[in-house]
């Protein structure tokens, strides 16, 4: 398939019996999950007959699922304890990856506040990052998937052009891979709203980061207008990004192959609209 289509669903009774099942309800055809709880700092052990069968089911399915790291991770943050939980929880959740057979971890890519610069903040990404991405080295093993943020507050990586900066640091590691938010991309000033406007952005991410880096798109509308600087996710279509952006994404050679996510009001609900318009728009 081109591009499965699918939401961020609810874990509930279990990996097996809520997060499939929810997927299932809404016609996933990939999905995205919490492993724990997204804000708190709680490292949640599996339960390996749960984690086999899931990880079988999926397999039998052909279904790529994607993990979700905590939103409290931030490896820029100047609070020892922070930082050490942030590297802890995304060493965690990538451990849990591929207990579950799942494709790939989504990170923020995080901020510098208080007293530190952004030099010392990117330090300790790659101080924090390096090593665990040189544990997970292996061809089999899930990606790390930095998610650049809308651009609010003093981000390490608000939009696309900030990438390179972000992935210099880790050396352009082989398992640093990329999840694209349109909606936060679009916050920080990409034009996804002109035509040819994705086009260019997702050649942008090609410049920077290679072919095959781009691993997961994050398919949001936004709620407010290019450059805002603003993570409120809209509908598909009824904010200011518009239908034609995602039409211009599958479009792209880049995004062969590339899984699309939704995060969008009502994209979990039983009578979700935007999960069938993107397979429509998908074509």
């Amino acid at each position: 398939m081109r591009n499965p289509i699918g939401t961020h669903v609810l874990v509930g009774k279990g990996l097996v019996d809520g997060a499939v099942a929810n997927a299932d309800l809404v016609g996933c055809e990939t999905f995205q999950v919490f492993v724990g709880n997204p804000r708190g700092w709680a490292l949640s052990d599996g339960k390996p007959a749960e984690d086999a069968r899931f990880r079988d089911l999926m397999a039998e399915r052909r279904t790529r699922t994607f993990i979700h790291s905590p939103y409290l991770v931030n490896l820029g943050s100047p609070t020892p304890a922070t930082y050490e939980r942030s590297v802890a929880s995304v060493a965690h959740n990538l451990r849990r990856a591929a207990e579950i057979g799942a494709e790939g971890v989504v990170v923020h890519t995080g901020s510098y506040v208080g007293d530190v610069d952004d030099t010392r903040a990117m330090r300790q990404v790659r101080e924090g990052l390096l090593p665990i991405l040189d544990a997970i080295a292996d061809d089999a093993a899930p990606w790390l998937l930095l998610e650049p943020t809308a651009g609010q507050g003093r981000s390490l990586c608000a939009g696309v052009d900030d990438l390179e900066a972000y992935l210099a640091a880790l050396d352009f590691h082989p398992k640093a891979g990329i999840c694209l938010d349109t909606c936060h991309v679009f916050a920080a000033g990409a034009p996804l709203d002109e035509p040819g406007g994705t086009t260019a952005t997702v050649d942008r991410v090609v410049e920077i980061g290679g072919p095959g880096r781009l691993r997961l798109v994050h398919a949001n509308d936004s709620m407010d207008v290019r450059g805002a600087f603003r993570d409120r996710h809209q509908r598909i279509g009824e904010g200011h990004i518009g239908e034609a952006a995602f039409v211009e994404l599958f479009a792209h050679p880049a995004t062969e192959g590339v899984p699309f996510i939704l995060e969008t009001p009502d994209s979990r609900d039983a009578d979700t609209r935007d999960i069938p318009l993107l397979k429509r728009l998908r074509g």
